[in-house]
């Protein structure tokens, strides 16, 4: 049973990592308690323009993490030039500085060395890796889905595209995609957002469920509506091998901003005011826990 955020009463640390040559910042929560049995671990990557600590305050997966007892940590992608907490990450065909040719920012690398030193360092359950992000942080953990799915266990986003040319994940993944039928930075039917400021031509989100589906061996597709919420229509790939699914949950009337929440500060300007009726975090962690890795 997923139990409901509470007060966030563990350990906050900003913590550094040298990979590929570049000192690499993290946010890392650990709660108050942690479980006498190894505790699973979620990477939460930002969205473009956003720092790990915005996404900490955004998210509020800390208080998720208290009371269902995980640990979760926040990596900083690369600056921009627009300030020292407008940072991106180099998701395969976005976003800015960090995909630059003279850059080439290797985000996988850096996140996959992250979590083989997490798991060194705490007890953490190797079965129980998960992966989430918003936009461009979506972006990348798709990537690191496709790249290195021996270390993750399932992917679950918010508002993201699925932009490597070619992803041939060594294990079955299972994933969910969350997005606004008016989200106008990445179109639920891809092409430009009318807000979107990387210049970026996205494919159509479910076009990153389809290749984790087939990836996965999903022999079953339906179409449902939500029977506890009007806006959410749900699509769910099942008969997959090791026990994974897939599901694209698309909220009506939702836009880019993460989904019950609070924006951070001048943050609606660029992705609209948040949708209040859905909560992303509870519904990624809700998804993310009921898929550890098959042993």
């Amino acid at each position: 049973m997923i139990r409901s955020a509470v007060k966030a009463t563990g350990q906050h640390l900003t913590e550094h990592l040298t990979y590929d040559g570049l000192v690499r910042t993290y946010e890392l929560y650990v709660p108050a308690s942690l479980p006498r049995h190894p505790a699973p671990l979620l990477v939460a990557l930002h969205g473009g323009l956003g720092s790990g600590l915005q996404f900490e305050t955004n998210t509020d997966f800390d208080g998720l993490a208290e009371a269902n007892k995980f640990l979760v940590v926040y990596p900083d992608g690369t600056p921009t030039g627009l300030g020292p907490n407008r940072l991106v990450w180099n998701a395969g065909g976005c976003c800015g500085s960090a995909r630059a040719g003279q850059e080439n920012i290797d985000d996988v690398g850096f996140v996959s060395r992250l979590i083989v030193l997490l798991e060194h360092d705490y007890d953490v359950n190797p079965h129980q890796v998960f992966v989430t992000g918003h936009s461009n942080g979506a972006m990348l953990a798709y990537v690191v889905a496709c790249d290195d799915a021996s270390h993750v266990a399932a992917v679950a986003v918010q508002a993201g595209a699925l932009l490597e040319p070619t992803c041939h994940p060594s294990l079955p993944v299972a994933t969910m995609e969350i997005h606004g039928t008016d989200d106008q930075n990445v179109p639920i039917d891809g092409g430009k957002g009318s807000r979107d400021i990387s210049g970026t031509v996205y494919p159509p989100p479910v076009k990153a469920l389809e290749t984790f589906a087939s990836a996965d061996g999903c022999s079953a597709r339906r179409t449902s509506a939500d029977p506890t919420n009007r806006a959410v229509t749900i699509e769910l790939w099942k008969n997959c091998r090791r026990s994974t699914s897939v599901e694209w949950i698309k909220v009506a009337g939702a836009n880019h901003a993460w989904m019950g929440h609070p924006a951070s500060p001048g943050a609606e300007l660029l992705l609209g005011k948040p949708f209040s009726g859905f909560d992303s975090s509870q519904a990624v962690w809700s998804f993310l826990a009921a898929h550890p890795r098959a042993q």
